[in-house]
């Protein structure tokens, strides 16, 4: 199947994220122009579209029915999307960065602008948080990884378990030169993947022994010009659920999958015409969402910003997109 795009109205804004249904292939898409959407992949049209006062910086989801997002105004809202109801569920004191809910325990969790990382209980529907870390700077991205969560601050991956907010059970020792700005965590690998500013990707195992035989970081969305790097931000990464393979989505416009356990390129997406802000693997890993944020500049034709659904195949134990 070819690539494809959502039915995405031509005045949305900008997506922040975009995140497949536990077991469907529903799609929410967060947007900076207040925007939270639910979309059928399978048909490319809109099913759900809620408005909120504040930008959506993240979102995602409780389970079929039910998601949650974060906002520009510290706020957390837990939406249903078959009955239409809206809730606030917790607060921050700025900007939320990032959102996760976990299944396991039924905690939310998000990190701010504040310099804090709060969990909240769903089931209690209690503003005040369940618990509270509070960091040396701001919580720029988080992945679930089981009964742990992994935070991204500056250039360090902060591990907790999320029955003991105490202490950190680890630090790791992330080899990136640059601020983080994307992670995600992969279960079955107990694993993390984590990429810069600067375009370099590390990928680190939790496990003190594999990490120090199978960690490794490589430099994956450089542009060469005039025989100098160009070096381009790691905006987005997604772990494919069933397979030992990785994508990774750049500020301008390049998509390319990655086999984690080979360390090289699958794959080089088509480029799409603007920044990649988000990328997503539906549950199967079957599919693979892509949102392109387009900013005008004054020698390209006017596009609007876009969500595109590619389709994922195995062939002859290699992931091929297209």
């Amino acid at each position: 199947m070819a690539r494809r795009s959502l039915a995405v109205d031509a005045t949305a804004g900008a997506a922040s994220r975009v995140r497949f249904a536990p077991t469907s292939n529903n799609l929410l898409v967060s947007s900076w122009d207040s925007g939270l959407r639910l979309y059928d992949a399978d048909e490319g049209t809109l099913r759900v579209n809620v408005e909120s006062e504040a930008a959506f910086l993240d979102c995602c989801f409780e389970d079929e029915s039910a998601a949650f997002a974060c906002g520009s105004d510290g706020s957390v809202r837990r939406y249903d999307f078959h009955s239409g109801s809206q809730d606030t569920v917790g607060l921050h004191e700025d900007a939320l960065a990032c959102i996760e809910f976990s299944s396991l325990t039924g905690q939310i969790m998000t990190g701010s602008l504040d310099k804090k990382l709060k969990l909240w209980d769903s089931k209690t529907r209690n503003v005040s948080p369940s618990g509270t870390i509070t960091l040396n700077s701001d919580v720029a991205s988080i992945s679930i990884c089981g009964i742990y969560i992994l935070a991204a601050v500056e250039r360090n991956v902060y591990l907790y378990d999320m029955r003991n907010l105490t202490r950190p059970v680890d630090e790791k020792d992330c080899p990136l030169d640059y601020q983080i700005r994307c992670l995600h965590t992969s279960l079955e690998w107990n694993a993390y993947v984590a990429g810069s500013v600067d375009g370099v990707v590390a990928l680190k195992y939790l496990d003190r022994g594999t990490d120090r035989d199978l960690g490794y970081a490589f430099r994956c969305h450089p542009n060469s010009r005039n025989g100098k790097w160009n070096l381009v931000p790691v905006n987005c990464i997604s772990v494919h659920p069933c397979n030992r393979t990785f994508v990774t989505g750049d500020d301008k416009g390049c998509t390319i999958v990655w086999d984690a356990q080979l360390k090289k390129k699958l794959i080089e997406l088509p480029m799409y015409l603007g920044s990649v802000a988000s990328v997503a693997y539906n549950h199967n890993g079957q599919l693979l969402a892509v949102a392109s944020n387009y900013f005008l500049e004054v020698d390209k034709e006017e596009q609007h910003h876009q969500v595109f659904i590619e389709t994922v195949e195995n062939f002859k134990g290699k992931s091929r997109v297209g």
